[in-house]
């Protein structure tokens, strides 16, 4: 038996995704498929790295891990037409968020998850858009909701679970990175991609990505027992929210991101590398039915 690591966020979703395999419903002969959790800033440097089998990176990530890893078809996250990665701030200051200077003339400082998240990029693409000057500043995404309230940002760029509780906290939308997105491409914002190490070779590539398959069909089939299982992972979410978490970020463009989710990975990355954020946009390489022979 082959052993291979797959790496993924401690996210509803993620667990959604993994159900299949977890639970033992999902086989590929020849192959052990163990499991292993960090957050997604922490799934990037580990790609970086190049030590990581199979994970779950941002697609920000992407152009700088391109040489060792390709895009497994399956397994990705993207936005939808009214929802992903939300900008935040307490009812009070809300007011003054235009994304230049506040009324007092300071600049506003926005915190994000990370450098090379999804998010931090896409705010960084609408500030730009926008010819907005603000100051980002990279915090650990758990810790953003509470800074914001605490008044050590203005706004901040929430990730996750969050997108659907931060009303809890006496916290509005001030701006939906996904339905900007979607305002100006008619594409799903994509977020997260799963990779795999090319060093494993093509058959073990090629199990990896039957594997992952499997396993969300198998998942969405069981949606009830897979729900269960994600709720384990659901940071103070009930059942109903994990639900609809669930079904913004696991569903068919999951199973296979298509034509439709390829173009806005490739439009995402060409648009940071017009911003100078990235340096170029390496060649997309995936891993489908169709593809290593």
């Amino acid at each position: 038996m082959k052993k291979i690591t797959i790496h993924h966020s401690p996210d509803a979703d993620d667990a959604f995704m993994f159900y299949g395999l977890v639970s033992g419903k999902v086989q590929e002969p020849g192959y052990e498929f163990d499991h292993s959790l960090s957050d997604i800033q922490s799934l990037n440097e580990g790609a970086l790295n190049g030590e990581l089998d199979v994970t779950a990176i941002s697609v920000h990530a992407y152009p700088y891990v391109a040489k060792s890893y390709s895009i497994l078809a399956c397994g990705a996250s993207m936005g939808g037409v009214d929802y992903g990665p939300r900008v935040v701030a307490t009812k009070e200051g809300a007011a003054e968020i235009d994304f230049g200077r506040s009324d007092s003339g300071r600049k506003l400082r926005i915190a994000t998850p990370g450098k090379l998240t999804s998010a931090t990029l896409a705010m960084k693409l609408f500030l730009a858009e926008n010819n907005a000057q603000v100051e980002l500043q990279d915090i650990p995404f758990d810790q953003i909701q509470t800074a914001v309230i605490d008044g050590d940002f203005d706004a901040g760029v929430i990730i996750h679970e969050g997108q659907i509780t931060h009303q809890r906290e006496n916290l509005v939308c001030v701006l939906d990175l996904g339905e900007w997105w979607w305002s100006k491409h008619a594409l799903p914002l994509p977020l997260g991609v799963n990779v795999v190490r090319k060093e494993l070779g093509e058959q073990a590539m090629r199990a990896s990505y039957r594997a992952l398959k499997a396993s969300i069909e198998t998942s969405l089939a069981e949606r009830s027992a897979a729900l269960d299982y994600a709720l384990g992972y659901g940071r103070g979410i009930t059942p109903s929210e994990a639900d609809q978490f669930v079904g913004m970020y696991v569903n068919e463009l999951t199973v296979d991101m298509g034509s439709e989710g390829r173009r806005s990975i490739e439009l995402f990355l060409n648009e940071a590398a017009g911003q100078g954020i990235i340096d170029e946009v390496p060649v997309l390489e995936y891993v489908d039915d169709n593809s290593l022979g």
